[in-house]
């Protein structure tokens, strides 16, 4: 995803001019081979200083014969549309999608355009990108920041799908992954994409795809190309395309057979060394910002999940071929792995963030103002992060959610199902203390404010409560849905419960920073100078 910001072109790249973009999502895939449970999981941080928090379940519904689908325009592809009533905060108004798309006294956003709809649609969890439907089928998102066309803003005559409406209309019609590829191709090709690059990862029980899109010049149809992550390998994207080689009739790549042809005629077609149409270099898909923004998160999950390959963390260009599209995991990854690896900020390595006069007295793997910060996996932005997973013995199909920041969080599991209020109509611009995204963002703000010493008790928190979970989910083979989805909603009001007495807690021992042991908390460190 990509928060709002003011670009001007250079060289081969792009430079931003304000400090809100120097952060945006990481997104990642564990096939069922590669999962120690053998579930398979689609990850998504959603980090955006202007998203809207709001988790809404759009229910299932049956339409009359000759129904047409409205497609919204989104804010959070680049900036307000004033003009569509298309806003960040609430990111839609639409009354007929979902009752908690409904908001009196504001205007209804307004469509770029219509589709025929289907007799059904399924239900599904959205957000500012959908989630995960009631059959298992799982999205994750990230923008990719392509030097050849950075933003096509929608217009008359031109096309009328964002990635995150695309993704919508995947969930509400498609059972499985491939199905879902194809038909958001298909509506690619027919109706067009404004917008920026894309990647969705699309996942079901059985496999995973990566889909990575870009607008046309023209505004008319779209590039894309979907490539399969083969069984017991995990995939990561960190806001740069990672599909290379374009492989006509290999049957684990899907794209529109006249792909070639359109990247010739736009004067877009790069090869690799061995004469190959690839699809990195066509788009010129350069780091975005600052030399390590995406490829060293890519080399930090990939090193996480298999040390041995001892990938480089350093690399001489943005369209290296030394990361491998995806791996094989040392071991089967577990949850709690999954989850951490949302947690990261490069512990242990010659990058830790948490070391360094940068770092603060309190050892802070944040950074601040216009400089260009190397990024990591966790960020100071992150509005929400969720881990969907899909296997054969859940009674219903599950996504772990953290609000806020996941490293000063805690995951919260929830089926494809009615939420709690909490999740629901989520204002970031006014306190709600009953909202699931104010109970996490206090315990955040307050942990970043002295963050050695307050995060080892925030972590324990969390983990305790994560693996009553797990638990619990694990115990509830067999069970009705309609059980297990109140259960879990039971257990998601408890342990919000449980979070808004946590900050209460680190608030009185914490407050004004009166008893923190500052020797004890952090030890400073010598810097470590990086050299790319």
């Amino acid at each position: 995803m990509k928060t709002r910001s003011v670009f001007i072109s250079v060289a081969l790249g792009v430079v931003c001019l304000t400090a809100s973009c120097t952060e945006a999502c990481t997104t990642t895939i564990v096939t069922r081979g590669a999962s120690a449970d053998g579930s398979t999981y689609v990850t998504h941080s959603n980090d955006s200083y202007s998203s809207d928090p709001s988790i809404v379940f759009v229910p299932a519904k049956d339409h009359p014969a000759g129904a047409m689908r409205k497609v919204y325009p989104s804010a959070i592809a680049w900036d307000d549309l004033p003009e569509y009533a298309c806003f960040s905060n609430p990111r839609l108004v639409a009354p007929e999608r979902a009752a908690d798309y409904d908001y009196p006294g504001k205007a209804r956003t307004k469509p770029l355009g219509e589709i025929p709809e289907t007799a059904h649609t399924y239900a599904y969890i959205d957000s500012d990108y959908g989630v995960m439907n009631e059959h298992g089928l799982m999205l994750g998102e990230c923008t990719n920041n392509s030097a050849r066309l950075e933003y096509l803003e929608p217009k008359e005559g031109r096309g009328i799908f964002y990635a995150s409406e695309l993704g919508r209309v995947a969930l509400e019609r498609c059972r499985t992954a491939r199905e879902a590829v194809r038909l958001m191709g298909s509506l690619i090709d027919q109706y067009g994409l404004w917008g920026t690059g894309e990647t969705l990862l699309v996942a079901d029980r059985e496999e995973g795809w990566v889909l990575e899109m870009q607008p046309a010049p023209t505004g008319k149809g779209g590039f894309w190309i979907a490539q399969r992550v083969p069984d017991g390998e995990f995939f990561v994207a960190a806001n740069q395309f990672r599909i290379r080689a374009v492989r006509p009739g290999d049957p684990d790549q899907i794209f529109n057979p006249r792909l070639p042809g359109m990247l010739k005629e736009a004067g877009w077609a790069a090869y690799d060394k061995k004469g190959r149409l690839d699809w990195v270099r066509s788009m010129k898909a350069v780091e975005d910002f600052h030399p390590y923004f995406a490829l060293r998160r890519v080399w930090r999950a990939l090193s996480l999940a298999a040390p041995s390959a001892k990938l480089p963390a350093k690399v001489k260009n943005w369209d290296t071929e030394a990361y491998p599209f995806s791996l094989r995991p040392d071991h089967p990854m577990t949850l709690t792995e999954i989850m951490d690896l949302h947690r990261d900020a490069y512990e242990g390595t010659a990058f830790d963030r948490r070391t360094g006069k940068n770092a603060g007295p309190f050892a802070s793997p944040y950074r601040y103002g216009k400089t260009k910060w190397e990024r990591s996996i966790t960020s100071s932005n992150i509005a929400y992060t969720w881990i969907a997973q899909a296997n054969d013995r859940l009674p219903a199909p599950v996504f772990w959610l953290s609000m806020s920041a996941p490293a000063e969080s805690t995951y919260i599991p929830l089926a494809v199902a009615p939420l709690p209020e909490a999740y629901a109509r989520n204002d970031r611009s006014h306190y709600d203390p009953g909202k699931a995204w104010w109970i996490a963002q206090q315990v955040t703000a307050l942990t970043k404010g002295y963050y050695s010493a307050v995060i080892p008790k925030v972590l324990n928190a969390a983990r305790k409560g994560e693996q009553r979970s797990m638990e619990l989910v694990k115990s509830s083979s067999g069970w009705p849905k309609e059980v297990f989805t109140q259960v879990l909603r039971d257990n998601a009001e408890s342990a919000l419960s449980d979070w808004r007495e946590l900050y209460g807690k680190l608030l009185a021992e914490h407050d004004g920073g009166h008893g923190l042991d500052y020797d004890k908390a952090f030890r400073p460190k010598p810097d470590k100078v990086l050299k790319y």
